[in-house]
């Protein structure tokens, strides 16, 4: 929780708030590809990569 606290100051401070969108779609398709992997959806989501 201490990252996540100090990567918001540091985006606070250098006025970097165009990363939270990058960040936030980099974590959603992380969790997407570590749920879906032992689904049935796992080959159609690997063809997306």
């Amino acid at each position: 929780m201490a990252f996540l606290c100090e990567l918001w100051g540091f985006m606070r401070a250098r006025k970097k708030f165009w990363l939270l969108p990058v960040i936030l779609v980099l974590l959603l398709l992380g969790g997407m590809i570590v749920f879906v992997q032992g689904s049935a959806l796992a080959p159609f989501i690997y063809t997306v990569f």
